[in-house]
């Protein structure tokens, strides 16, 4: 693996869209961070939560979603800094979340897409 491909892997995962922004992709980068991070703000602000491994103890399912959740790069570490999110009787509770993790695991999808790029598999 290549510098350049290491490069925008770090950069796609701490900010959406950053690894194809520094590959010069500059309109998908946007499209990208746009996507990404409205996904996770909707879902947070819908009374979504994220996934932490602190609480998946219990099952290898929570695991995952924590991992997946941890695709959200910087957002995820704020928002975890921030402290506990989403209410769990509110009628939006499981959308809001699914968002999260959606945009998360939309986020590791655009780090692979990024080592394609710099790799020359891809254009």
């Amino acid at each position: 693996m290549n510098a350049r491909a290491i490069t925008s892997m770090l950069l796609a995962y701490v900010v959406p869209g950053a690894g194809h922004f520094y590959l010069g992709k500059r309109e998908r980068a946007i499209a990208f961070f746009a996507i990404v991070v409205v996904l996770f703000v909707l879902g947070l602000s819908i009374d979504g939560t994220i996934y932490t491994l602190a609480e998946a103890h219990d099952s290898v399912l929570r695991k995952l979603a924590s991992i997946g959740s941890m695709g959200g790069g910087a957002m995820y570490f704020i928002a975890r800094a921030k402290g506990p999110h989403g209410d769990i009787t509110s009628s939006t509770y499981e959308y809001g979340t699914a968002f999260t993790l959606t945009a998360g695991l939309m986020n590791l999808l655009l780090v692979l897409d990024c080592y394609d790029i710099a790799r020359g598999r891809k254009e």
